[in-house]
């Protein structure tokens, strides 16, 4: 490890002392963060397996029974039946912090009566698997916005947690042995040049003690 280029001072070893146990103290922080930030993370993805496959499977099944409504059906009948909102619907996206780190929190606003009242439009030209994917969507909707707040959640911990471990590595790996080698050399030299004023002193009071 390469030490740093500084004078062999008794002030100088003060400072990279003080230096030193900053350092240190701040690699255990950021250690402890990083522990952290790694477990809610784990969580986190677990979290997000288990919605990405109820979700999945959901529009999955949703996706067969529009298939096989859009076979029994007339195209036009299906663009009518959709041309119109049923309901209205908002998402109000607040800010959460986790461990320093901002992540979304999505609020899904919308008429939960709406669900369980009939569908608005006439039944001729619908069927029984045209209704049955207008109300799994409906009922889905809320799932999918939380797995979207959960996946951009653990893509912003995952950059936290990068930038934790390389600002780690930077402390363990290079600045705190720097700082040990830098105050390991400057002690040498001290203790050094102490021997050698011990020595001048000697051969002074060896040179007077013969005149």
């Amino acid at each position: 490890m390469v030490r740093l280029n500084v004078n062999p001072t008794r002030m100088e070893l003060t400072r990279l002392k003080k230096q030193l146990s900053t350092a240190t103290r701040g690699h255990k922080l950021l250690k402890d963060k990083q522990d952290e930030l790694m477990r809610r993370f784990i969580l986190l993805v677990k979290k997000n397996n288990e919605l990405r496959v109820a979700v999945e499977k959901e529009l999955t099944d949703a996706l067969a029974g529009f298939v096989l409504a859009n076979a029994t059906l007339n195209e036009a009948f299906i663009e009518e039946l959709v041309a119109i909102p049923a309901e209205t619907m908002t998402v109000d996206v607040i800010e959460k912090n986790i461990m320093s780190v901002p992540v979304p929190i999505m609020n899904f606003h919308y008429d939960e009566a709406a669900a369980t009242t009939p569908l608005n439009y006439g039944y001729v030209n619908s069927n029984a698997e045209l209704d049955g994917v207008f109300e799994t969507i409906s009922t889905i909707l809320p799932k999918m916005l939380e797995l979207a707040e959960v996946e951009k959640t653990c893509q912003l911990l995952a950059e936290e947690i990068e930038k934790t471990r390389r600002r780690v590595n930077a402390l363990e790996y290079m600045t705190i042995p720097q700082l040990q080698e830098t105050i390991y050399y400057i002690q040498m030299k001290l203790e050094e040049n102490e021997r050698s004023e011990i020595t001048r002193l000697i051969k002074i009071k060896n040179m007077g003690k013969q005149t």
